[in-house]
């Protein structure tokens, strides 16, 4: 099971500490469990089960059948926030784009005056 813990904390990019934050576990109960210094508590894997709908209970508890639900849907608040996720990353990608034109252009109209003055 510390495995599969482990899965999951990967699977949603977080750190040990991050999880325990969003799972309400204390990062030092998280800590031995992962490390095997303790056994997986009832409340640990009722926590994740409650903060993390997306992973079956019988993967995680037995290690059966896939991790992630496949009948689960985003919801429309999950959707939204994806997809508003996704726009503001083309939008940086926009800006460091223009930023670095901008950068050219600037080169080149050095370039120029000096070629006018001289």
């Amino acid at each position: 099971m510390i495995e599969r813990l482990k899965q999951i904390i990967s699977q949603m990019g977080l750190s040990d500490r991050a999880f325990s934050i969003k799972c309400g576990i204390a990062q030092n109960t998280l800590s031995r469990q992962l490390s095997g210094a303790r056994e997986v508590s009832l409340t640990t894997i009722c926590a994740v089960l409650d903060k993390c709908p997306e992973i079956s209970a019988e993967w995680l508890m037995r290690g059966k059948g896939e991790m992630l639900l496949t009948s689960e849907q985003p919801t429309e608040a999950e959707d939204r926030m994806n997809k508003l996720i996704d726009t503001i990353t083309f939008q940086q990608d926009t800006i460091k784009n223009l930023q670095a034109r901008i950068k050219e252009l600037e080169a080149e109209l050095i370039i120029n005056r000096q070629k006018n003055i001289g």
